[in-house]
């Protein structure tokens, strides 16, 4: 459980390529972090029949503790992985990229997901997903009409909302102790972390770049990257815009960020260097002090366990000086 510091160094750092900043945290003595109390009982036991409402309103009855389940998004997977319940995959969407084992787990598709083939691995859970549902409601019904039970887990936008959404996984799938040390790991980490940046004296405004093709797009509020950049004291450029939007690069130009982020390196070649080569960028503070970062977007974006490896990795690469060396 008190391993916050260890994906700050470690998994956090490496999800960065940095760029004239220091790659290393501060670490905090183990005995300082104390351990969470133990779940009471009556909620720590898996109880089965269980009746769960789901992000239709539906009421999804499981008779008994699952053995199989197919996940179909990957924050589902993820989720799943952090309960313990990997070696019950029997299948996962064609985007699974985390942890390294769901290579080897059977792929049904993406959001055109293969209704045969899932009814074929006869999972006694379907983890489906509110985001999908604009095209996947009429195979959704095809599954349930072969007998499947399928459980419609709602979007998460918050940090709260990802507790919910660990917590009612664990419920369905009986991990309900785990489900609830998880998230008391995750609030632990984001109050550390919180703490921490409550020592910055000088905030600094930041541009995240989620993708620059055919328009530059970004983050506003509504967004884990506006929360996570509000939670550690760093002012979002396009925090008054709401959600996902295109903006115009003569705008961040007038913005002058003190760091740019972006979260492209996994898909565009010299990301970095793209940015600071662009038409009025190099009068941009970020470009000029050599503070334009890669992150791996998953992290930031993925409404999973790993956001707050997600936030320690932006509050060290916008403050070094509070959060590393």
């Amino acid at each position: 459980m008190n391993n916050i510091w260890k994906f700050g160094t470690a998994a956090g750092m490496a999800a960065l390529v940095l760029t004239g900043c220091g790659d290393t945290a501060t670490p905090v003595e183990e005995q300082d972090v104390e351990t969470p109390a133990e779940p009471p009982s009556e909620v720590a036991e898996a109880e089965f029949p269980v009746t769960l409402v789901d992000a239709l309103g539906d009421e999804v009855v499981i008779e008994e503790q699952p053995e199989s389940f197919v996940s179909m998004i990957p924050s589902n997977t993820e989720i799943a992985y952090e309960l313990g319940l990997g070696e019950k995959l029997v299948g996962v969407s064609d985007f699974d990229n985390y942890p390294e084992e769901v290579a080897d787990i059977e792929k049904i598709g993406g959001q055109e997901f293969n209704v045969e083939q899932i009814i074929s691995l006869q999972p006694d859970v379907v983890l489906a997903h509110e985001s999908g549902l604009g095209m996947g409601t009429e195979g959704l019904q095809q599954l349930r009409d072969a007998g499947l039970n399928v459980f419609v887990v709602d979007n998460a936008e918050t940090f709260e909302e990802v507790y919910e959404t660990i917590t009612v996984i664990g419920q369905a799938s009986g991990a309900v102790e785990e489900a609830d040390a998880l998230v008391e790991e995750m609030e632990m980490q984001v109050a550390e972390i919180q703490e921490m940046a409550a020592a910055v004296e000088e905030t600094k405004s930041v541009f995240v770049e989620i993708g620059s093709e055919p328009e530059l797009y970004t983050a506003g509020e509504g967004t884990f990257i506006h929360e996570m950049l509000t939670m550690i004291q760093a002012e979002n450029v396009a925090g008054d815009e709401q959600g996902w939007i295109s903006m115009d690069p003569e705008a961040v130009v007038s913005a002058n960020p003190d760091v740019i982020i972006t979260t492209e390196g996994a898909y565009v070649e010299n990301a970095i260097e793209q940015i600071k080569t662009r038409s009025g960028y190099a009068e941009v503070t970020a470009v000029q002090e050599d503070a334009v970062y890669e992150l791996d977007g998953d992290t930031a974006t993925r409404p999973g366990p790993r956001l707050t490896e997600g936030l320690m990795t932006l509050a060290q690469v916008i403050y070094p000086e509070t959060f590393g060396e």
